[in-house]
């Protein structure tokens, strides 16, 4: 984690200090109209924060303020990790990132003095435990899948934001998809180097039931937008990627492959059914899309940890959803079945059109196994309608 640090005081003077001049949403004619040449700029518009996203609007008000002849920038914003974007003012100008409280407070100590100044300290880094993480970056693709919305998506989250990464016989820090995917790649090859003859939905399902929904320091795990939100299953599906707990899940859903065979027929609309075998496919989560009264999923999981061994359930069921479990205690034993199957009922509390709430199906052998899977929920009323209100 990478900031400036700012220090405003009208009574001290100084060549370090250069006068402050809130230009609002820096637009050009405010910018044009308040003299900001050689001056030092606040750019603070909290009304107009969902216009633009944060990386757009500092781009343009980095641009702007250049232009206008500024001496640097102090840009209002949702707490976004936008350093990266701050590139363009190297060597340049001091460009400082700041969320909308601190920028209150800036504005409000511009309103009150008549020749209001600021000074900007070097850039300090903060490492280890002063770094809330992880954290859902704001770019990250976000659920519920529009083509198929009773397959929850995201599947999981991975380290993808100012990965030190090799090009071309040097480094860079780079953010995206592209820095994700070979996190989860490299933790697949692992765990199939361990586990040979486990399938690829084993791998997966493995990936996600042992995935973390808290940071650090155990609080739950925050997600980057307009706002700044707890993250849930449409942001980071079952969690951030824990490769050690992945190595000994448990218990896993695997998916016979023949089965990915019919889910592509229903996409190309050849099966009766589909909505309903979305529903069972028996993946490490479940989503209803649209649950009118109750419905009733299966899911099988099979024993991939000690032979002998009893799950209890643990439902954390969505809000306005009763969730039913059958059975809610599981147990394996030497030479039994490795597989045993579930059915879980949802059903709505109160008949509303609305949005989704989220939940979790974990079993727990009481000790070194605790297998969670998402859950998501949307109540309606009828098919095709929405709540727009």
């Amino acid at each position: 984690m990478q900031g400036q640090s700012l220090h405003y005081n009208a009574s001290v003077i100084s060549n370090d200090f250069k006068a402050l001049v809130h230009a609002r949403s820096c637009d050009m004619e405010t910018l044009a109209s308040s003299n900001v040449t050689g001056k030092i700029v606040l750019c603070y518009a909290p009304e107009e924060a969902f216009l633009t996203s944060p990386r757009v609007a500092l781009r343009n008000a980095i641009n702007r303020t250049l232009e206008a002849g500024a001496k640097g920038l102090i840009f209002a914003q949702y707490s976004v990790n936008n350093v990266n974007s701050v590139a363009t003012c190297h060597n340049i100008m001091p460009c400082v990132l700041v969320d909308f409280e601190v920028a209150h407070r800036i504005a409000s100590y511009w309103d009150m003095t008549g020749s209001p100044v600021v000074k900007v300290s070097p850039t300090m880094s903060a490492v280890g435990n002063e770094v809330l993480s992880p954290r859902v970056a704001s770019f990250s693709s976000r659920g519920p899948s529009l083509a198929f919305s009773a397959i929850l998506k995201p599947d999981i989250a991975a380290p993808g934001v100012n990965i030190l990464a090799a090009v071309r016989g040097t480094y860079v820090l780079l953010s995206g998809t592209s820095m994700a995917c070979p996190h989860v790649s490299a933790v697949t090859a692992l765990l199939k180097s361990v586990h040979p003859n486990w399938s690829p939905a084993m791998i997966k399902s493995a990936i996600i039931t042992t995935a973390s929904v808290t940071d650090r320091f155990g609080m739950p795990i925050q997600a980057e937008g307009v706002p700044r939100k707890l993250a849930d299953p449409f942001d980071f599906g079952g969690g951030q990627i824990d490769p050690d707990r992945a190595d000994d899940p448990g218990l896993v859903y695997d998916v016979d492959a023949k089965e990915y065979n019919k889910f592509f027929n229903c996409t190309l609309g050849l099966l009766d059914g589909c909505e309903s075998y979305q529903l069972n496919l028996n993946l490490p989560s479940i989503a209803v899309p649209n649950l009118k009264d109750n419905v009733t999923v299966s899911r099988t999981v099979t024993n991939v940890g000690p032979v002998e061994a009893t799950y209890r359930v643990v439902v954390e069921a969505p809000a306005g959803v009763a969730v039913l479990m059958e059975p809610s205690i599981i147990s394996f034993t030497q030479g039994g079945s490795t597989r045993a199957t579930f059915r879980v009922t949802l059903t709505a509390k109160q008949r509303v059109q609305g949005g989704y709430s989220f939940g979790s199906i974990t079993w727990s052998d009481g000790s070194a196994h605790s297998v969670r899977i998402p859950v998501a929920v949307r109540t309606v009323i009828q098919d095709f309608v929405s709540d727009t209100s």
